[in-house]
């Protein structure tokens, strides 16, 4: 008990004990109470857990995933609590690399529908959250509505005269493969961010009297702007028609922004060009984007996996035109 009392609460022994106490332990090499063993005690691990389907350098060099870490991160540090990146890479250890995390609650990363990972997680009964889905029973999924935002930026877009757009998206599954083509249908897409943008960017295009099975589609391995410039340059190369691109991220906008000017092409007059997220790279290049503050996202995931009582309010989004696309648009 004096040893108790030595480490946890001082004020009950006399300096000259706990003095004593500590020499003593110095000897035998005892640093105090083992963590685990006090995380189970509680029935706490004092961590949220991060689950994260891209690749773990993702997490530190894409500039939204980094946002809503830090979003997340700010949240466990008002908490007093640590954060566990748990990386999951598409094999039969997932779901259970996921469960014996020692975390007292999940936040996800956007993945797919049938992710055994997303049952797994529900299935210790700690608080989840999901950033942009799927939907899943037993958790809280925080993000814009994508399907509406994709339209409403493409509509910023499609001018009237407009009637080669092209589409650069992301990757269409978690195994990261790039496809290229024409009409590439949005069902193809596993992950429901990918999903939602190429159905808004459609319903935009449709509703332009222009057809999505006309629309070149390139369905990138990653969000990465230089695998987005060698792609839009090798559509450019090809002879692709294209008068206006429109970007599921910043990130491949500020791509299609360089292969355009090295093909000498002018942006806005000749290519628009459309972007999401509203970064300060994009506002620094002028790229028309949806304006969505991922930061904000990581704490609303983040506060729902703490199990905190405030209610999670619905992310807000805004479209926000620049130099990138048509001046008679930015007018109106």
């Amino acid at each position: 008990m004096t040893v108790s009392y030595a480490f946890n609460d001082p004020g009950r022994v006399s300096d000259a004990t706990r003095e004593r106490v500590l020499a003593a332990a110095a000897e035998l090499g005892y640093q105090g109470k083992n963590p685990w063993a006090t995380a189970l005690r509680r029935g706490r691990a004092g961590a949220l857990g991060v689950v994260f389907s891209e690749h773990l350098t993702y997490a530190f060099t894409d500039p939204q995933a980094t946002d809503f870490l830090a979003g997340v991160a700010s949240v466990c540090a008002e908490e007093g609590l640590g954060l566990t990146i748990i990386p999951t890479i598409g094999d039969a250890e997932d779901a259970q690399r996921v469960v014996a995390a020692p975390v007292d609650g999940y936040v996800f990363w956007t993945t797919r529908a049938d992710d055994p990972s997303l049952a797994a997680a529900v299935g210790t009964h700690r608080p989840c959250a999901i950033q942009g889905g799927p939907a899943h029973e037993g958790f809280v999924r925080v993000g814009i509505p994508d399907r509406d935002a994709a339209a409403a930026i493409a509509r910023l877009g499609l001018v009237d005269d407009v009637r080669h757009p092209l589409v650069l998206s992301f990757s269409l599954d978690s195994d990261r493969t790039a496809r290229a083509g024409y009409g590439i249908d949005p069902a193809a897409a596993r992950l429901p961010v990918t999903y939602d943008r190429l159905e808004g960017f459609r319903d935009a295009i449709q509703d332009a009297a222009l057809k999505w099975s006309q629309t070149y589609v390139l369905a990138l391995s990653r969000n990465d702007r230089t695998e987005a410039r060698r792609a839009l340059a090798t559509a450019i190369a090809d002879g692709i028609p294209m008068d206006l691109v429109l970007c599921a991220s910043d990130q491949l906008a500020l791509g299609a922004l360089d292969a355009l000017r090295e093909g000498g092409l002018d942006v806005p007059t000749q290519v628009a060009v459309t972007g999401w997220d509203d970064g300060p790279l994009a506002e620094a290049a002028g790229v028309s984007t949806v304006r969505q503050s991922m930061y904000e996202q990581g704490r609303a995931c983040g506060a729902v996996a703490a199990g905190l009582p405030a209610g999670v309010s619905a992310p807000t989004w805004e479209i926000v035109p620049r130099t990138s696309t048509r001046e008679n648009i930015l007018s109106q």
